[in-house]
Parts: structure tokens; C-alpha cells; sequence
């Protein structure tokens, strides 16, 4: 009986082996994307006189943030944030997906520890070969109900597919994709909330230094002011004088609520991206002192392909749709499953636990191919083909746009610069400008409205001026993080 039970086998194992390793469907190859060796303000120098640089696109945040209150905020984040949480469930959930697809290539396993099955027919019951029996031995059927059936079971079975066709390891492709996906998502939440945090910060350095301004230029109108009473009760100038230079204070004291205003909606958003509620933060740094080290280089094309989170997520969403692809093409082909089952079985309770009278073994190979499904299995294919074809398309506009938001933030960093020089120039005229407009003024050579207008003069330069050095600012952290964020 063994014998016979092992050639039967033969021909079921000669085709599993024999299928075996034939996978239908296309292996990835990344698309060819645009020439994007020359883009503007790829020639951007940024510092032509270091000769050792590195890299923007491999430098860590911490290196490229040299505020240690900064770097103490982006930490927290980087822990409390709730959107990053989100994201660091949704990597658990793609964890579980993967490890569930590599699970397909092994046999299901289930076991029945005990089964009761009593069947109860009667005389007209459609059990026409039970029935004729009887009567062949001389027996009629029992009027009422009777027991036909009595069984006691416990058994173990097992059900492998076998991956003729590669359908099993081209959803394990695509799990693994969807998976690497979501590491990718968190890693551009975290270049987000870093970037984020680092300008909200860098506004509130800004408007600190704003406030300042506007306070020196309120202690300055004020001594105007007194210059002011002085010469109208000397008969010097009219009461018209003492109105619009308080008009003008007024003007400047008015600037400073708002100014704080701001602030406090900014600590509040920062706050938030911290995972917590509003409270005092404790910056102490001027925006007068923030510099960037300017060693490094922008980068090739070659990097903003591989460091940025959002290219690299577009890629393996289409390293999944050509998966999928495989997936249902494979469903096209013939399936084959194994079943095979064994434990004990008895109408006699007593000789339910004796396994050379109770035993059985069962063993089933089918073949399934489908014919026709309602176009349902086409249909299918012919929507992933075309669901891999966008992913291809949102590939390629994923890395024309990086190239943009590079040299967007290249050319800005250029001619923001180039303002702010010319407004450091501006600064040194407008205060120039104060100081003799004050003297000719207490010399009675100049007006009151040629002070007051000196000063507004000055004290929008010096907000100008503040508002370009955070634009710069700005503009270097949205240089870094459109190469990537450092995140490898």
C-alpha cells in the first residue's frame, strides 16, 4: 500500500518540481528619467573659496543646524510629534503585510481536536441507496427518526498552493515595496517636521529681532518728541509738530503688539509641532548671528534621486504596481493545490482512540485554470498595466519637481543675497540720514517732517533688512530639504 501510494505521488511532485522557479511577468528596471545634468543654478557657488566640501545631500540635520536650542526642539519633535507617530504606525501596519506575504509560501495547518457528527433520517428521507439496501436484506426502513450516521473525529489537515507561476513571490515583491513605501513616508514626515520647525523658529528669531527694532525707533521718536516740546515752547515751531511726531510714536508703539501677536501664534504652532500644549520657549539666540556653513555642495541628479524620501516613495509604489502586474497576470495561469489530511475516525466511541482501526490518511492534488471569468481576470490586468504606467508617470514628475523646488531654492538663496546687500547698504544711508536730520534739525536748519521721515525711512530698512535675512534663512532649509534632509 505504500508502494502504490508513493508512484501515485511521483507525477504530483514531477510537475511541482518541475513548475517550479517559472516566474510569468516583468522584473523592475528603473525608467529612464529626463537629463537633468544642467538645470538653473546647478552653477551656484556656494562659498568658491572652501576647496574641501561636502555634500548637502549627506549631511546630517544636526551638522547643518548649529542652534543647540534648535536641535533640543527638532529632537523633541522628532519623538512627540503626532504625525509622525501616525507614520511610524502605518510602517508597523505595511511590517505586518510583508511578513504575512512571506508567510503564503508555506501550507496551511489547522487542527479539529474532536468532532461529533450524528445524522437523524426517517422512512421518506431522500436516502434511496441506504434504503434499497435495508430492503435487499429483508429489512423495511424505520418509520420515525433513526440514526444513519455516527461518526467521532479528530484529525490534522494542510492545504499548500504552489507557486506555479510566481503569483505568491510577486505579492511579496509588492508587500516589500508598499512596505520600504512607508519607511519612506516617515522619513519625508521627518524631513517635513524638521524643516518646519527649523522656519518656524527662524520666524520667531526674525520677529524678536523686528521687536527690537521697533522699539529702538520708539525711544528714538520719543527724543524727537522732547526736542520737539522744547522748541514749541520756545516759540520755534506750531503745535502741528508735537501732534504728528506723537502720531508717529503712536505708529511705532502700535507696531510692537502686533509684532508680539505674531510671536505668539508662532510659539503656538511650534508648540503643536512639539506634540504639546502652548507654553513659554526660551529662545535666546539673535537673528543677527545665524550663519550657515556654506562648505557644501548641492548635489548630482544622482542624489536627489536616492536621498529624497518622496522620489524613493514614488519608486517603490512603482516597483508595486509592476508587482501587481505579475500578480495578475499569474491569476491567468493554472493554479495547483495540495491537500492532504490525516487522524482517526469511528461510529464506535470505544474504538475512537485506536489507530489501526480509526486511522485515515487523505491526500488531493488539483489542478485549477480558469476559463472565463467574466473578462473579471483582463479586466484586472489590463487596469494594473495601466495603474503601473500613472506610477511611472508620478515617478518621472516626482523627480522633475525635486530638480525645481533644487534650483528654486538655489536661484532664491542667489538673489536674496544680492538684496540683502543692497539693503545693508540701505541700512547705512537711512542711519546716516537720522543722524543729520536730527543735528540739522536741533542746529534749526531742518523741519520736523524731514525727522520724522528719516526715521520711518530707517526703521523700515532695519525691518527690510531683518525680513531678508530670514528669507535666506528660509531659503536654506528649503534648499536642504529638497535635497533630501540628510535622512538616508
Amino acid at each position: 500500500m505504500k508502494m502504490n501510494f508513493i508512484k501515485q505521488s511521483i507525477p504530483i511532485c514531477f510537475i511541482v518540481l518541475a513548475a517550479i522557479g517559472c516566474k510569468v511577468g516583468e522584473s523592475y528596471v528603473r525608467p529612464n528619467v529626463l537629463n537633468i545634468d544642467n538645470y538653473y543654478g546647478n552653477n551656484t557657488q556656494l562659498d568658491t573659496a572652501s576647496v574641501d566640501r561636502s555634500n548637502l545631500a549627506d549631511v546630517n540635520w544636526r551638522d547643518y543646524f548649529e542652534d543647540s536650542i534648535l536641535i533640543s526642539l527638532i529632537d523633541s519633535a522628532l519623538v512627540k510629534n503626532f504625525d509622525l507617530k501616525r507614520e511610524i504606525q502605518r510602517i508597523e501596519i505595511g511590517n505586518q503585510a510583508f511578513q504575512q506575504s512571506r508567510a503564503n509560501f508555506y501550507p496551511n495547518l489547522g487542527i479539529s481536536p474532536f468532532g461529533f457528527n450524528r445524522e437523524y433520517f426517517s422512512e421518506n428521507f431522500n436516502n434511496f441507496g441506504s434504503n434499497r439496501a435495508r430492503r435487499n436484506h429483508g429489512e423495511n426502513p424505520p418509520k420515525t427518526l433513526y440514526t444513519e450516521r455516527l461518526a467521532y473525529t479528530t484529525s490534522i489537515f494542510a492545504s499548500w498552493e504552489i507557486d506555479l507561476w510566481g503569483k505568491l513571490r510577486w505579492q511579496k515583491e509588492a508587500a516589500q515595496a508598499s512596505f520600504m513605501q512607508s519607511q519612506e513616508f516617515q522619513k519625508a514626515v521627518q524631513t517635513a517636521i524638521v524643516a518646519e520647525v527649523a522656519s518656524t523658529y527662524y520666524n520667531m528669531l526674525m520677529i524678536n529681532s523686528q521687536i527690537a527694532v521697533a522699539e529702538r525707533n520708539l525711544e528714538l521718536g520719543r527724543s524727537t518728541l522732547e526736542i520737539v516740546k522744547l522748541q514749541f515752547q520756545a516759540d520755534e515751531t506750531t503745535s502741528l509738530a508735537i501732534q504728528q511726531t506723537e502720531s508717529q510714536i503712536l505708529r511705532a508703539e502700535s507696531l510692537i503688539p502686533q509684532l508680539e501677536r505674531s510671536y505668539i501664534i508662532l510659539e503656538n504652532r511650534l508648540n503643536q509641532l512639539l506634540g504639546r500644549y502652548p507654553q513659554p520657549i526660551n529662545i535666546q539666540q539673535d537673528l543677527e548671528d545665524v550663519a550657515f556653513d556654506e562648505r557644501y555642495v548641492t548635489g548630482v541628479p544622482l542624489e536627489l534621486i536616492s536621498n529624497r524620501p518622496d522620489i524613493a516613495a514614488a519608486e517603490y509604489q512603482l516597483i508595486a504596481n509592476n508587482a501587481q502586474v505579475g500578480v495578475n497576470r499569474a491569476m491567468r495561469y493554472p493554479s495547483l493545490v495540495l491537500d492532504a489530511s490525516t487522524g482517526l475516525n469511528s461510529f464506535i466511541f470505544e474504538s475512537f482512540l485506536n489507530p489501526m482501526g480509526s486511522g485515515f490518511a487523505l491526500f488531493n492534488g488539483a489542478i485549477f485554470q480558469p476559463i472565463f471569468q467574466n473578462k473579471r481576470l483582463k479586466a484586472n490586468y489590463n487596469i494594473a498595466v495601466a495603474e503601473r504606467q500613472l506610477a511611472e508617470l508620478d515617478f518621472k514628475d516626482n523627480v522633475v519637481l525635486a530638480v525645481r523646488e533644487v534650483s528654486d531654492a538655489l536661484v532664491t538663496i542667489e538673489k536674496l543675497r544680492e538684496e540683502y546687500n543692497i539693503a545693508l547698504r540701505r541700512i547705512i544711508v537711512t542711519t546716516k540720514g537720522v543722524q543729520d536730520a536730527s543735528l540739522l534739525f536741533q542746529s534749526g536748519f531742518a523741519n520736523y517732517l524731514e525727522v520724522i521721515n528719516a526715521q520711518e525711512d530707517a526703521l523700515q530698512s532695519e525691518l527690510d533688512l531683518a525680513d531678508l535675512k530670514r528669507q535666506i534663512i528660509i531659503a536654506n532649509i528649503e534648499l536642504y530639504r529638497s535635497l533630501g534632509g540628510g535622512w538616508k
